[in-house]
């Protein structure tokens, strides 16, 4: 599994844990395919960004203008969490890196470059705080 197929995994399975409130590796388990096997990375991301999920709310809630987390689509909320902590505590990855596939993701599942230019400028600010 590459590290792009991990981080959409690792989305879903944040997903599910905020809205059903599953245990982790039950939700990661719930996203992959008959027979595909658990990446490091995907486990990495989902333990570590729910590790410092605290941490990681303070950051994007201090990032936001008007915003709360709660009036923020559930899913572009996953992939912000999970953003940010690759952004702090994945020191390996470039942090433009993370940002990029971040946006890409919220793109995605969104289907809207709205949700795009969301995340992009909540993790820009989230960026700063990190430089």
């Amino acid at each position: 599994m590459n590290r792009r197929i991990a981080r959409i995994k690792a989305v879903q399975s944040l997903y599910q844990v905020d809205m059903t409130d599953v245990d982790r590796d039950e939700a990661i388990m719930a996203v992959l395919e008959d027979g595909e096997e658990m990446s490091s990375f995907l486990k990495v991301l989902v333990h570590g960004t729910l590790d410092h999920l605290m941490e990681i709310d303070a950051y994007v809630e201090k990032a936001m203008d008007h915003w709360s987390l709660s009036r923020i689509a559930n899913v572009n909320r996953a992939i912000l969490r999970m953003a940010v902590y690759e952004m702090k505590w994945e020191k390996e990855i470039p942090v433009n890196v993370s940002l990029n596939e971040a946006i890409d993701l919220a793109k995605g599942f969104s289907g809207e470059e709205e949700s795009g230019r969301f995340v992009n400028g909540v993790l820009s600010n989230v960026a700063k705080e990190f430089e």
